[in-house]
């Protein structure tokens, strides 16, 4: 009996040799991957994310002439109520030429932007900001800084896919407005010669794409409000739906889309895809490692 208690011990102590032995290995691989790997990784994230802020180069004062126009053709394969040409410099709308064919009457309204205006796309704006500071985050811990714990890695990582996930996020997901938003907006203010109070247009950006919507609209008479019923905040509003705004109330009767893709907003996206699958990969890794520490064979 005494032998076999003896066999027993000399095979456990065999045992946790090897554990120990395989633990050294794997505390040699975490401090490689602290030091080494993790700084390749966010090298690489920073690389990538670089080149998606050039995509969304900003002309700094005095320099606009250098940040290339762009001009794009809007269409739809199914109508040709709408037709246009949008020229886009980095976030700004710098000119827009649109014609609109009236419903009733089959007239086309001509507008374009005054010169002195430009619209603003926000939700590009946004989303370099948001790429900008994922960049400030990776930048924060340089060659230099060493790692710790695999904790501090994922609190980073976490932190670059909040903004990058941001960043997605602006691009896929258009502001939600009111009718009267629209109508009160100051894009209603940059045409000429100004817009009729029975048109309305609205620009966003979806995926890869710069839209634009028109709304023509006809004004309720006061006889035949009684089911009126004001529409919530959409991204595209449907012909029936009721807004007022100064004491008049209208009516959608005709709602019109086109749109045009913008490669480089599609390269931007594929680069927050990427970045994005590249900080879960890293955190996996590290998950690999914390599992094991957490598993206590004896």
């Amino acid at each position: 009996m005494l032998g076999a208690e003896r066999a027993a011990l000399a095979e456990l102590s065999k045992m946790s040799a090897a554990s120990q032995a395989e633990r050294a290995v794997l505390e040699d691989e975490f401090n490689w991957l602290l030091k080494e790997e993790v700084h390749a990784v966010l090298k690489q994230l920073q690389d990538i994310l670089k080149e998606a802020s050039r995509r969304f180069a900003v002309p700094t004062p005095g320099m606009e002439a250098q940040l290339k126009q762009e001009n794009f053709i809007l269409g739809s394969s199914t109508m040709d109520q709408v037709k246009g040409v949008l020229t886009l410099q980095g976030e700004a709308l710098t000119q827009a030429d649109i014609n609109i064919k009236v419903a009733k009457s089959s007239q086309v309204m001509h507008f374009t932007f005054r010169d002195d205006k430009q619209w603003k796309l926000q939700q590009i704006q946004d989303a370099r900001n948001h790429v900008n500071q994922a960049l400030q985050l990776l930048s924060s811990r340089d060659e230099s800084y060493h790692f710790k714990t695999g904790a501090e890695v994922n609190k980073l990582m976490d932190a670059v896919m909040l903004q990058l996930t941001r960043a997605r996020n602006r691009l896929t997901t258009p502001a939600t407005l009111t009718l009267p938003e629209l109508a009160s907006s100051g894009l209603m203010k940059m045409f000429t010669p100004p817009m009729p109070g029975d048109v309305m247009v609205n620009f966003y950006i979806n995926l890869s794409k710069l839209c634009l919507t028109v709304y023509q609209l006809h004004v309720l008479q006061p006889n035949t409000t009684k089911n009126f019923k004001p529409a919530g905040s959409s991204v595209l509003h449907n012909p029936g739906a009721m807004f007022e705004i100064n004491n008049t109330k209208f009516e959608v009767s005709h709602v019109h889309k086109v749109e045009c893709v913008v490669p480089w907003l599609n390269d931007t996206l594929v680069f927050f895809t990427i970045s994005l699958q590249l900080c879960q990969q890293l955190k996996d890794k590290i998950s690999v490692f914390s599992s094991f520490w957490n598993y206590r064979p004896f």
